[in-house]
């Protein structure tokens, strides 16, 4: 959104994880963060538990944040941009925002005024499930905060309306005035540990580094100065979940896919799974023989984080350095060198000697990290944006401006999710990850000591809807869709709650993702893993 594109366009978190100690209030939504983020989480606990700071937690399981939380909001799956606009019209009503911040740092507010007009408490609790008393209180004491930080990952992201959840997000912290100050902020967790720095360096079908637009003619003429080419492309390509369907028509004839697992990670695998069949050509490089891989072509094998010199930028935006501890093994080798390789025989020299070379040349193309070098972060890591050498860093996003001026109100409607449960598919399905695995378990699942801790596939449900099914703690369940069915044990669960059942994705001979819709957001195109409509049905013995 305009004004915060900087931060939320690359989902960046707009304050540092340190920060989270100095919110006088904390709100979790769409975030598992004791099992997806435990590093993170302590920062939250610990603020709690000796900080005496306020939690509030909106999440559909009774995740075991919930616990440490004053409030918990259980809202119905995809309801955010609901329960969001729920909580505004309680704080404009009883004006409790932030006047001086609304007034003199963002536009529209008037409009965002009139949106939320009919989202009051019991509208919002028809809709989200979250008591009409409960959503005011959460709404007063996130208002109430001097410093208020909220914290979001893929629960949020993850549907047809994601980009209108972050939004709304967005919204409620200008509101409250609650960005540009320590403890304050809109705080996405980026879901892996490099995930931000491919973002920062152009791994998006819309931009070049640093988020420069593709189809911008002065960075287009800068990148091909640097680059010593012209014909760089003025439109932008296409994100995976348009790959796919592509493929899937003969549309797209082959694909060179780096370090992802998409033949468990992608939506309604089934159709997957025939869309990458029709590829002409499949080149996967990775570290493992992954599923994926398997389907390739070519496999090319590439070094590990361990093997290799480099920078990591994590979720906070700091810029570290990685440094290489072993040797690869076997013919694996580190990512650029293959690339580089690649791109000589196909009639561009790239021609770097090392990896610190590539990051200097990332310094002179990309303004936000203009001033990051390897001799600046040899101890500790920065911030970006850094544009000079001289400049210290940014911590805290928004100090005394936005990116581009003053911050836009958005006004979002909500909308429901794509599918909803009936007769036939009763139940919900919401997918995520469980503490001992990570992604795809590509390297989790080859750990002894976590097989042990996490050896399969389950389903959590609650005791209600286990009645109600008949079905039998640590029995096994067939689980169905309108995509697909799996098998798994089911595993009755305090923290289900009736109506919804979680299954974690790392499985792949248990895929969750051949249950989960492939519905898109239209602007982000995010499919829709966080909410479909699944039946039960006990396994014949």
């Amino acid at each position: 959104m305009a004004g915060l594109a900087a931060a939320f366009g690359s989902g960046a978190m707009t304050n540092t994880i340190g920060d989270i100690e100095d919110a006088d209030v904390i709100l979790i939504t769409g975030s598992n963060t004791s099992e997806n983020h435990p590093v993170l989480s302590a920062f939250v606990k610990r603020a709690v538990r000796f900080g005496k700071k306020e939690l509030i937690v909106v999440d559909p399981r009774r995740i075991k944040l919930a616990g440490f939380a004053g409030k918990w909001l259980r809202q119905n799956l995809g309801t955010d941009v609901a329960w969001i606009n729920g909580m505004m019209h309680v704080i404009i009503k009883e004006s409790l925002y932030d006047r001086h911040f609304v007034e003199t740092r963002t536009t529209g507010f008037e409009d965002l005024k009139k949106n939320v007009e009919r989202y009051t408490p019991e509208y919002v609790e028809a809709i989200t499930g979250i008591p009409a008393g409960d959503l005011v209180e959460a709404a007063r004491l996130y208002a109430g905060a001097k410093a208020a930080s909220i914290l979001y990952c893929m629960g949020i992201t993850q549907h047809t309306t994601g980009t209108d959840g972050v939004k709304s997000l967005a919204n409620l912290a200008m509101l409250c005035g609650n960005l540009g100050i320590r403890g304050g902020g809109v705080n996405p967790l980026r879901g892996q540990n490099n995930v931000q720095g491919a973002c920062d360096m152009g791994g998006l079908p819309n931009v070049f580094s640093g988020y420069q637009k593709v189809g911008d003619p002065a960075v287009t003429k800068k990148m091909e100065t640097a680059w010593g080419m012209t014909g760089l492309p003025v439109k932008p390509g296409l994100t995976v979940t348009e790959m796919v369907p592509m493929a899937h028509d003969g549309r797209m004839k082959s694909l060179y896919i780096i370090g992802e697992n998409p033949l468990v990670s992608d939506p309604d695998l089934n159709h997957a799974e025939k869309s990458f069949s029709h590829l002409d050509f499949l080149v996967v490089q990775d570290i493992f023989l992954t599923e994926t891989a398997k389907m390739a072509d070519v496999v090319l094998p590439s070094a590990c984080f361990a093997e290799k010199d480099g920078t990591f930028s994590n979720t906070e935006r700091r810029v570290q350095r990685v440094r290489k501890a072993v040797s690869p093994p076997g013919q694996a080798r580190p990512d650029w060198e293959i690339i580089c390789d690649i791109s000589k025989r196909m009639g561009y020299s790239m021609s770097y000697h090392c990896a610190e070379d590539i990051m200097e040349e990332i310094a002179k193309v990309t303004p936000s990290y203009g001033g990051i070098t390897y001799a600046r972060i040899e101890q500790e890591g920065i911030h970006w944006p850094c544009p000079t050498r001289e400049h210290p860093g940014t911590p805290v996003l928004h100090e005394k401006s936005f990116t581009h001026g003053k911050g836009v109100f958005h006004a979002v409607e909500y909308r429901p999710p794509a599918e909803v449960v009936d007769e036939e598919y009763p139940l919900y399905l919401t997918t995520g990850r469980v503490i001992y695995h990570y992604h795809t378990g590509t390297m989790t699942r080859k750990t002894e000591g976590l097989n042990d801790r996490s050896p399969e596939c389950f389903v959590e449900i609650s005791d209600t809807d286990a009645g109600k099914f008949d079905i039998r703690d640590h029995e096994v369940v067939r689980i169905a869709s309108r995509r697909g069915e799996i098998s798994a044990r089911a595993l009755i669960s305090g923290k289900a709650v009736a109506g919804s059942v979680f299954i974690p994705f790392h499985f792949a001979e248990a895929a969750a993702n051949r249950l989960t819709n492939a519905a898109l957001d239209p602007i982000s195109k995010i499919p829709e893993y966080k909410v479909c409509a699944i039946r039960l049905v006990k396994e014949e013995v």
